[in-house]
């Protein structure tokens, strides 16, 4: 899905994660979103507090992190959406 279509109404039944690193997400973050960062070597183990009854959506800077990570999750039994074009994309737009 791509970022700029993800809107609060997603959120019902679901929860936002942000991969980045402590830093990237301190530096600004999408409304909502809990940071859990993909290179943290618990990664795994952060998501066992996420119910895997909930959709996740997750997004990085570019792209990169949050496919790794929606591979990853979704082959441990969670319902990823990644969200296409990271938060550069949002970041652009706000710029113009």
């Amino acid at each position: 899905m791509p970022i700029e279509e993800f809107t609060k109404e997603d959120l019902k039944n679901a929860a936002l994660v942000d991969v980045r690193t402590p830093e990237e997400y301190l530096a600004g973050h999408m409304e909502d979103a809990i940071n859990i960062d993909w290179y943290d070597s618990d990664f795994i183990s952060k998501f066992s507090e996420l119910p895997k009854n909930k959709s996740v959506y997750i997004y990085c800077k570019k792209g990169g992190r949050s496919a790794e990570a929606a591979r990853v999750l979704d082959s441990i039994g969670y319902t990823v959406i990644d969200l296409l074009g990271g938060y550069d994309v949002l970041e652009a737009q706000n710029k113009n």
